[in-house]
């Protein structure tokens, strides 16, 4: 697969990285295998993972196609760079073509990225999994590292200012293969899931203590910050699609006038 846009983001990327004194703490890399195809099934916290989850797979020399919303690949300016990186176009109504695309690219031996909560975690606890993940290895028979993210949320989240502020940490762990059947896609999901879930608590456990201060918003509740409960970012998201579609009827109201 031709590539000529990433390897200079890749360079833009890393050199932004430095400008922003930023520190790394990435653990399990080594999982990540230097060559056939792979899932890499990543947790959804900020609006920066495709950069960072990315970089989980550098030090392998692997390049990750991230599958992605098709609301990224309508932007004027995202929407060309998301191809020339030949990331996945995924449409929600119909997950059928982009399932197949990552299946394609899993068994030519490319690296693919994919989060398998679908949305961004407002808890930055790992939400419910979609199966699709297992589904795909599966179909593709390759195996699927767990990696976690953390801090990269501080950055840039839902419902918060950007902070692009110096010396933040960002935590990168993967954990061992697994290397799903499809033959019970919800217990392997379930399974899948409870890795990256023991890999989060270790990030954040690991992470700096002065970073991460009692009451921080972007610390889960139950290490005690002040984030939402899963339950209270539920009905966060809740609240937020029924807004949209209110908006959505509004506007069909307003042609129809």
């Amino acid at each position: 697969m031709l590539d000529l846009t990433y390897p200079p983001i890749i360079l833009a990327a890393k050199t932004a990285f430095r400008l922003l004194g930023q520190s790394f703490q990435m653990t399990g890399t080594e999982h990540v295998p230097r060559q056939g195809g792979v899932l890499l099934a990543v947790n959804h916290i900020g609006y920066v993972d495709f950069i960072y989850g990315g970089l989980a797979a550098n030090p392998s020399g692997r390049l990750v196609r991230f599958m992605a919303k098709r609301e990224v690949f309508d932007h004027s300016v995202g929407g060309p760079v998301m191809r020339s990186l030949h990331h996945i176009e995924v449409d929600r109504a119909d997950g059928v073509a982009s399932f197949e695309k990552a299946v394609d690219y899993l068994k030519a031996g490319e690296a693919v990225g994919i989060f398998p909560e679908a949305t961004i975690s407002r808890s930055y606890e790992l939400k419910e999994f979609k199966t699709g993940a297992v589904r795909i290895a599966a179909a593709a028979g390759v195996p699927i590292v767990p990696t976690v993210l953390w801090g990269t949320h501080r950055m840039m989240t839902k419902g918060h200012d950007k902070d692009f502020s110096r010396g933040k940490t960002i935590a990168i762990r993967c954990g061992e293969p697994m290397h799903p059947t499809g033959d019970d896609p919800v217990g392997e999901t379930a399974d899948l899931r409870a890795r990256m879930s023991t890999l989060l608590d270790e990030a954040i456990a690991g992470y700096p203590a002065d970073e991460q201060p009692p009451g921080s918003w972007w610390l889960p509740a139950r290490f005690g910050g002040s984030a939402p409960t899963l339950e209270e970012a539920e009905a966060l998201e809740a609240a937020e699609k029924r807004e949209r579609a209110s908006r959505r009827a509004a506007k069909r109201a307003q042609k129809n006038d």
